[in-house]
Parts: structure tokens; sequence; C-alpha cells
């Protein structure tokens, strides 16, 4: 079941990866980046690193995305043919995709030769199993609940105020 978990997760990180390089909407890229994200997140989690999981998720999902879709929001040109299909697109007149391409695949085919090559060992210290979780949520519950709830409520005073400064309002 774990391995399960496991592939669904690293799927989950990976499709969304690709599917930011390849979309050429701004805001879909950032709803993919925030699932990638949560990937990594489930990743950190599976193997033991529940910290790192749940400082992906306050720092990178909880801030860093915000930010990136305020940024979005706030920086939006009207089109001219006021088309929601053609809003946040990414204009690309590249000519260099044959180099492009030679350089990722090269570099995907050496990464894959050191991992296929490197020897991951334990150095027979015994893993702790025991999940910090349980600690994490009670330490963010109860000594640490005033600056967490006031992070949450700025955040949503922001998130209020740039939408309403990227709403189109054009005098009728």
């Amino acid at each position: 079941m774990e391995l399960a978990v496991f592939y669904f997760f690293a799927f989950l990180a990976l499709g969304s990866a690709v599917f930011i390089l390849l979309t050429k909407n701004l805001m879909y890229a950032a709803f993919a980046l925030f699932l990638s994200l949560v990937g990594v997140a489930g990743l950190f989690v599976l193997s033991g690193a529940d910290f790192l999981a749940i400082t992906q998720l306050m720092v990178y999902v909880g801030g860093i995305l915000v930010l990136i879709i305020f940024g979005i929001m706030l920086t939006r040109t009207p089109d001219k043919t006021d088309d929601s299909q053609s809003a946040n697109r990414i204009l690309l007149n590249s000519r260099r995709r044959f180099w492009g391409l030679t350089l990722s695949i090269s570099l995907f085919l050496v990464l894959i030769a050191t991992i296929t090559q490197a020897t991951f060992r334990l150095s027979g210290m015994p893993i702790k199993s025991r999940s910090t979780i349980k600690t994490l949520g009670v330490e963010l519950m109860t000594s640490h609940l005033l600056p967490f709830e006031i992070a949450g409520i700025l955040l949503l005073v922001a998130l209020i105020g740039a939408a309403y400064l990227a709403l189109n309002r054009s005098p009728s």
C-alpha cells in the first residue's frame, strides 16, 4: 500500500511539473505548481521528513505560490478581444528548440546514469519510523496558534485585495 501511495505522489509531482512546462496559460501553470508542491510534500511525509513536508506546505504553497498568483492577477493586461481563453498566455517565438531539446535529453541521461551508478546505503544506523506530525500539529495549534491565525488572516486579506484590484473595471 505504501508503494502505491509513493507512486501516486511521484506521479502527481512529475505529471504536474510536465504540465507546467507544456501549458501556455499562467494560471493553469500556477495551479499545476500547487499540485507539484503538494506531491513533493507527500513524498517528504513518506520519507519520514514531516517537518520538511509541513514547511513545504506552509512556506511554498501558503506563501510563495499565493504571491505568484497575486502577481499573475495584478499584472494581467486586458486583451482587446476580451477572450478568456487567451488571457495570461505566454507568447514564445523560439528558434532554439533543437538545442534546448538536445541539452535537456543529455542532462536527463547524465542524471539517470548518475542515479543508477550510485550506491545508496545507510550508515548502519537504525531509522526511526516514529512520525512527528502529531507533535508538530499539537505545537502549531497550541503554543503557536496566534501567529498561525494572524498569518492566515493576513494572506486572506491580501487575496481579497488582489482579487478586488484585478477586477476589470471599465466605466460603461
